[in-house]
């Protein structure tokens, strides 16, 4: 009787120990989740720490002098949907409207600016936006100055690309040039506008 009561006290241990051996392996997996879990957020934080190296859209910067050759102000062109943005920065003019051009060479000899040569025009179309015959590529809206002399604006061409090695392309090969005139376009008047001089001028590489 005391041998049989022995056996029977010993099986609930044998199954406890039987209970307790799933519990210490589900221990285990539990500790290997949190492992993993904490494994999978070290690379993350270290991606939200890298900074960005992305130079895609980088402005273009054309610096503008006038006819003493003197620094103006500048005109940042990137790329926009669709064309090309134009903002520009300068003092210097006279108040009022002043056409605004991209001319051919990317030439700024002073005084007078004239070895820019023609405005960018390879369809050979007639000058300006209310011409039916036209526009140029080079042809852009007047800008204005304040009573100070100083143009803050941004304006979209639609007209032309950054692209290299297209034909509306500015950008790239011997380049171009920006012009800006003594006085307003009348967007449709070959060759020009009547704009007048050329009062300031900037090569665009």
């Amino acid at each position: 009787m005391r041998g049989g009561q022995s056996k029977h006290r010993r099986e609930p241990e044998h199954r406890q120990s039987e209970q307790q051996l799933p519990r210490e392996r589900r221990r285990k997996r539990g500790s290997g989740n949190a492992a993993g879990s904490v494994q999978s957020g070290t690379p993350q934080s270290s991606t939200q720490g890298t900074p960005s190296t992305d130079t895609a859209n980088q402005p273009l910067v054309v610096e503008l002098k006038n006819a003493k050759m003197e620094a103006i102000g500048t005109a940042e062109l990137k790329k926009a949907e669709g064309g090309v943005e134009f903002k520009l920065n300068v003092s210097g003019l006279a108040p009022g409207k002043h056409g605004i051009h991209i001319h051919q060479n990317a030439k700024c000899e002073a005084p007078d600016f004239k070895s820019a040569g023609d405005h960018f025009n390879p369809d050979q179309k007639k000058h300006g936006m209310d011409n039916p015959g036209g526009p140029h590529m080079g042809d852009l809206p007047n800008i204005e100055a304040d009573a100070n002399g100083k143009v803050n604006t941004t304006f979209v061409s639609k007209a032309v690309t950054l692209d290299k090695g297209k034909t509306n392309s500015i950008s790239g090969g011997e380049g171009k040039a920006l012009i800006i005139h003594a006085q307003p376009d009348d967007g449709k008047t070959d060759p020009s506008g009547n704009s007048g001089d050329r009062v300031a001028c900037g090569i665009i590489k």
